[in-house]
């Protein structure tokens, strides 16, 4: 199946109306804001009192960051800037419940932009040409809304591939999940893969020609995973999922679990993004590597998995008191030199062109990998009726029990996903 971006294309009035509980229509948010801003101070005298939220595996290298931003800027002010773990999947349900006092920048995924803009929470980029012309053009659409730049772009990785460990696995085994696991198996080792979560489990339902997406309500999303009709249907997706956790040499387990498996000798490969590149580099020494995802087994038929993909970026709080120090900080944290360093020290993939195309980046196997998945890849674009439902689809899935009704279980977790907003 060609590569099927789910795109969600609203005009913010349209996602205002349906998110009055996370800050009343646009125009009112836009209302408030202006009345809001009359009361903040952008003096650049003075101690500038800052919060930046980030990953919890990016507090170090934060700390690292506002260091050279106040050495960059001193002399011009006083500085007293505050480092929290909040992790970017946590971002917008946070922001947006407290947003007048919720940090001043924050790191967040793309998915969530919409409705940190509908929510007035986004001050939109001053520098708005400089940062476009810095970054791959992807990462700068996923940042803005009705060509607006609401973000600066961070990083352009945020995907998952398949991590293998070249001493167990030739080159032509990586092309079948099936083949995979019996070679797994033959060395008493195991593949892994994270089916509590609805990240990952969409690798089995995005390439089958089956539909998730949003509605144009922007709340609300369309699903036919449960389907009787048409080449693959929702229970044939499942039952292939019911065969491979019953395989010896499949594990389901979180990325953690991959890891600390690598370590130990237990795993061979498994399903992460660039987040795990770093340990597990360490675990696999020079027999680590990584590929696209595999095909698998479904209907008779080897379908290709797929995956989500994404961009993280770095949003400024429209009720900071320090605005413009603030978005010099959120440009500061993902210029150029940040994003090399992101890449050098967490081995993250640079949004930033220049960044991008060095030769360190352009060799890095989890990069590579990450580009090649990208053919297969959809951006995701899912409301939050989608996760719950299938961390517990995925939960008996992992079973392997054969006395599940597939179907009703297929009805059960589509309707769980498309339930409208006030269920």
């Amino acid at each position: 199946m060609k590569r099927k971006v789910i795109a969600l294309i609203l005009s913010v009035a349209t996602m205002s109306i349906m998110l009055t509980g996370c800050g009343g229509s646009q125009k009112e948010s836009g209302e408030n804001q202006e009345a809001q801003t009359e009361e903040i101070s952008t003096e650049t005298g003075g101690t500038v009192t800052l919060k930046v939220w980030g990953a919890t595996d990016d507090q170090e290298l934060l700390a690292e960051m506002v260091e050279s931003f106040k050495a960059k800027y001193a002399g011009e002010a006083e500085f007293d800037i505050t480092i929290e773990a909040v992790e970017e999947a946590d971002c917008r349900k946070i922001l947006l419940a407290d947003v007048t006092n919720g940090a001043d920048v924050f790191s967040f995924a793309d998915d969530q932009l919409l409705q940190m803009v509908a929510g007035g929470a986004l001050t939109p980029v001053e520098n708005a040409e400089e940062v476009k012309k810095a970054n791959v053009e992807g990462s700068v659409a996923a940042a803005s809304v009705n060509d607006t730049l609401y973000a600066y772009p961070m990083t352009a990785d945020n995907g998952y591939f398949m991590y293998y460990d070249k001493s167990v696995f030739s080159e032509s085994d990586l092309a079948s999940f099936d083949q995979m696991l019996n070679v797994a198996a033959a060395a008493n080792k195991k593949v892994t893969m994270d089916w509590t979560s609805g990240y990952y489990i969409f690798s089995f339902f995005g390439n089958t020609g089956l539909t998730l997406k949003m509605n144009d309500d922007g709340v609300t999303m369309h699903c036919d995973w449960n389907t009787t009709e048409g080449e693959i249907k929702g229970i044939d997706i499942a039952h292939a999922m019911q065969q491979i956790a019953l395989h010896p040499g499949f594990l389901n387990t979180s990325d953690a679990g991959l890891v600390e498996g690598a370590k130990n000798g237990t795993v061979a490969a498994g399903i992460s993004g660039v987040w795990s590149a770093n340990s597990l580099k360490q675990a696999w020494g020079s027999n680590y590597a990584a590929i696209k995802l595999p095909t698998y087994t479904c209907a008779g038929k080897q379908i290709q998995m797929a995956s989500f993909s994404g961009y993280k970026m770095m949003g400024v709080n429209a009720y900071s008191k320090h605005k413009d120090w603030s978005l010099k900080l959120a440009d500061w944290l993902t210029n150029e030199e940040n994003q090399n360093l992101r890449f050098a020290k967490r081995g993250l993939g640079p949004s930033n062109i220049n960044a991008s195309n060095t030769d360190e980046v352009q060799s890095d196997p989890a990069i590579k990998a990450v580009l090649s998945q990208t053919e297969f890849a959809t951006l995701q674009r899912v409301s939050g009726k989608y996760w719950e439902p299938m961390q517990q689809f995925g939960i008996t899935m992992s079973s392997g029990s054969q006395d599940i009704v597939l179907q009703e279980l297929m009805d059960e977790t589509v309707a769980a996903i498309t339930a409208s907003a006030a269920n």
